[in-house]
């Protein structure tokens, strides 16, 4: 009897570090899940918005050694990424991609500009732009670094982006955000 209840707690001990490590093997290389704090990405991303970040479609970034698996893929204009914050190492942003390496990148009359023509994206002329920033001042062309990205919040009268501290190496991107799954009304995929 001893040995059958030794063996069925074993049992129940090795069930939860397995699961325990499945998941935190998915967490690192598959899938994340963030919580939006603030209204820079408002109307895209309401505070309490909870999220589904793909870090496979970037390629995952290995814990502690700051090594990339290879991606499928780096990040397209328009696209909602989530990053480590330049100007705080330690916090994940969410902001919407707008700049690509090796642009040149001006925001005119709430209108984004790549290398002179205006970009005729939907999500992106969906929002107007402020002159704010080191690098958003009007007039201002910004030369973006290579393997760089030029990101910016939808909600821009109250978003802290690459118009204050500059630019997001590839280094830094967590992953794509894909979907909200929290709360049940705004359930849908982050275009």
């Amino acid at each position: 009897m001893k040995a059958k209840r030794k063996s069925a707690l074993r049992e129940w001990i090795e069930s939860i570090i397995i699961a325990f490590l499945l998941a935190v093997f998915v967490r690192i290389f598959f899938f994340e899940f963030y919580k939006i704090p603030t209204t820079s990405m408002v109307p895209t991303l309401m505070p309490g918005d909870r999220i589904l970040v793909s870090k496979l479609i970037y390629g995952p970034r290995i814990p502690f050694v700051g090594v990339r698996i290879p991606s499928y893929r780096k990040p397209k204009r328009g696209e909602v990424i989530v990053f480590i914050s330049p100007p705080e190492r330690n916090k994940a942003y969410v902001k919407r991609v707008v700049g690509l390496p090796r642009e040149k990148l001006e925001i005119k009359h709430g209108s984004i500009y790549i290398n002179g023509k205006e970009v005729a994206l939907p999500s992106i002329v969906k929002n107007f732009y402020y002159n704010f920033g080191k690098y958003g001042q009007e007039g201002k062309i910004i030369e973006i670094p290579p393997d760089c990205y030029f990101v910016l919040g939808d909600n821009s009268a109250s978003s802290r982006d690459s118009r204050y501290w500059g630019f997001v190496n590839f280094k830094d991107v967590l992953g794509k955000a894909i979907l909200i799954w929290w709360p049940p009304k705004r359930i849908g995929m982050i275009k």
